[in-house]
């Protein structure tokens, strides 16, 4: 097994900077990394990420999350397994995909992108990023939730200090501060909320988790505050940074900016590809149940295991070619791109799949149709190139555009 001292650091600025170089000395000669700072084995192949994701054999658990996550969310479904986790993706699996999806939350999802859009679609110039990607899926969650969207930026310095406490590989104790003092803010918010909704309950989202029943379990108080913590997060930062990144890939692929405008039904494929390429999370842990081999080495048991997406998603014994970027490539399946059956690993795999996968996939496709069709020669700023930032989670900063407005 390797040591950190081979590779370029996960917490280098180096790393920061442009992380792939450094998954790929890590794929070819250090696919097993013990890693000091964070106390953690890294690892970066598909077929090792693949094989914690799905964990068949019962060597890998979450609860790695009772430290990682519960501090800024409480406990979450994310911590639950068997049966206890079971019972509880039950309760809120089915308001994200279905009927519930399509009827309830579909014109929710149009409104909201289209009110952000009309802030801008006569100006001829945005910031995709500021303008649309940081704003439209948190919007879309308070509204999902019956919340005011007004609280907007309440919610998005919220769910900013979540990730910064999730990313906080380094430990700043500040960081750590701040996360822990969101958990506090959010259920003084939250509770008194879940609690007039339980007296009244309406049609939202936030009335369904208040009412869902499976086998005689309900969720406390405590729980739908939990994961509505959650989805705010979860559902906020991955997308914000998915359509960056849509937008980034596609404004530096002219062609395949052109295929996408002149049929929409390319869309998922662009998602797809983008969360294979340029993936919004970049490393999830996992926690070893037993004494594991792998790629390089040995796992001990009760170690941490940090599994890095981008590396894996971009493994040359996976995908041909898989340092370009192409919404054609032929070993990406679309299909099954936003289920359990994924041939990426953007949204995990096995039991812990994203819940809000199918979600995301109608946030992204009803919002990059509508911003191509409000912006037909859509381009860059004179000058600017994209860039990513971060290093748990990692998508542009800032995305100006230019554009000739339309009617």
């Amino acid at each position: 097994m390797s040591t950190a001292q081979q590779v370029p650091d996960i917490l280098s600025p180096e790393f920061a900077a442009d992380p792939y170089p450094a998954y790929r000395v890590m794929r070819d000669t250090a696919p097993l990394i013990w890693h000091e700072a964070t106390r953690s084995y890294i690892v970066s192949r598909y077929e090792d990420v693949e094989r914690v994701f799905k964990d068949k054999a019962g060597e890998f658990t979450t609860d790695n999350y009772t430290w990682q996550i519960e501090p800024v969310h409480g406990k979450t479904i994310l911590q639950l397994s068997g049966r206890e986790h079971a019972v509880r993706r039950a309760l809120v699996a089915p308001a994200f995909r279905g009927s519930d999806l399509q009827e309830k939350f579909l014109p929710v999802i149009e409104r909201n992108s289209r009110e952000l859009i009309d802030a801008f679609r006569h100006t001829g110039s945005a910031d995709l990023v500021t303008d649309y990607a940081t704003r439209f899926p948190v919007n879309v969650i308070a509204d999902m939730l019956g919340l005011d969207k007004a609280d907007h930026a309440r919610f998005h310095r919220w769910y900013t200090a979540v990730i910064a406490f999730l990313g906080n590989l380094s430990g700043d104790p500040e960081v750590t501060a701040a996360g822990e003092r969101t958990r506090v803010e959010f259920a003084e918010y939250m509770l008194p909320i879940i609690r007039e909704r339980r007296e009244k309950l309406g049609d939202d989202l936030l009335s369904t988790l208040c009412a869902a029943e499976v086998d005689g379990v309900r969720m406390s108080d405590e729980d739908v505050k939990a994961f509505c913590s959650l989805l705010l997060a979860a559902g906020g930062e991955t997308t914000d940074k998915a359509i960056a990144g849509i937008f980034a890939n596609l404004l530096l692929h002219p062609d395949q900016l052109a295929a996408v405008r002149a049929d929409h039904s390319l869309i998922p494929r662009a998602f797809a590809e983008t969360l294979r390429f340029t993936p919004p999370v970049h490393m999830i842990m996992r926690q070893s149940a037993t004494e594991v081999e792998l790629s390089g080495g040995t796992i001990p048991a009760g170690a941490t295991v940090t599994c890095l997406i981008g590396a894996a998603n971009r493994d040359e014994n996976r995908y041909r070619d898989p340092d370009r970027f192409d919404i054609f490539r032929d070993d990406l399946t679309t299909t099954t791109a936003f289920s359990a059956a994924a041939d990426h690993l953007a949204f995990a795999l096995g039991r812990h799949f994203c819940v809000g996968a199918l979600l995301a996939k109608a946030e992204v496709e009803i919002g990059v149709a509508q911003l191509l069709d409000a912006m037909p020669d859509l381009r860059l700023a004179d000058g600017f190139e994209p860039a990513e930032e971060g290093v748990f989670t990692r998508g542009p900063q800032r995305l100006p555009v230019r554009f000739t407005p339309v009617g």
